[in-house]
């Protein structure tokens, strides 16, 4: 288990299953402790014991059982409330309370926005506090999610909003998938300098155990090949170079569905 502090609350990362992170947030004010997308309600168990606190919410980004799976013995074990996207109510396991743009959940000493993310899934959100996002499978280091549902209008336009945020918003996603993420960014954006010390160093620190995440929106936008289309000189130089109309949907378009087949 990993520990970042933010101005209002702790932030815990446990690894689960093969490549997942769980993260619980603690807040440094109240008795709130939140989990995201419980993959596995044992190793949050786990954590709530090192911690010595009570789990009290369930943050769902979307429904997918590798998201969802803990909630059901996690309800049972700590009572606690389990909140989700109302427009994804029906397949978010246990939920009590749903949320939207407009109804922001209220979880004493925290501030959180929600933000729809739809495109790996419809109905995907995001959590933001403080610095921090929990983006579940919206975005990731280097990459974004495959769209298994949404359209790539969609996933731009959710991508668009996550690209807003401030340089300094911690991205907390939740897999750990960086490195094949970051060949396939050095594949498609060979003369990014950025990008090359991106990939030492977090080669560097995987070898080490170590996770990439969080990353931040700054590195993302500079280095993830699905923010790119934000620049305007990516987008000509990538949209010359595969004869695709200059277009930032259009760029996107191209790159997921490159990725896809890569």
């Amino acid at each position: 288990m990993w520990s970042y502090q933010h101005q209002h609350f702790n932030v815990h990362q446990i690894p689960a299953l093969n490549d997942n992170y769980i993260y619980l947030i603690e807040a440094k004010n109240s008795d709130i402790l939140a989990v995201v997308d419980p993959a596995d309600a044992s190793v949050v168990n786990q954590a709530c014991a090192r911690l010595g606190k009570s789990l009290t919410h369930i943050l769902n980004t979307h429904h997918h059982w590798d998201h969802t799976d803990g909630n059901k013995a996690l309800k049972q074990r700590w009572n606690c409330t389990v909140i989700g996207a109302a427009d994804d109510a029906k397949r978010i396991p246990c939920i009590d309370i749903q949320v939207s743009e407009n109804v922001f959940p209220k979880l004493d000493g925290l501030n959180i926005q929600i933000l729809d993310v739809s495109g790996h899934t419809l109905g995907h959100i995001a959590y933001v506090m403080d610095n921090a996002l929990f983006c579940g499978d919206a975005l990731f280091g280097a990459g974004c999610g495959r769209l298994f549902e949404g359209s790539p209008e969609q996933m731009w336009q959710s991508l668009q909003k996550l690209g807003a945020l401030p340089d300094n918003t911690q991205v907390y996603c939740a897999h750990e998938y960086t490195l094949p993420n970051l060949r396939f960014a050095r594949d498609i954006d060979s003369n990014n300098k950025e990008l090359e010390s991106r990939i030492h160093r977090d080669t560097q620190t995987r070898m080490k155990k170590q996770p990439t995440i969080p990353s931040s929106i700054a590195l993302e936008k500079a280095t993830n090949p699905f923010l790119r289309p934000l620049n305007d000189t990516f987008i000509h130089t990538y949209a010359t170079a595969k004869h695709i109309e200059e277009n930032a949907l259009d760029v996107f378009t191209h790159l997921r569905t490159s990725k896809d087949r890569w």
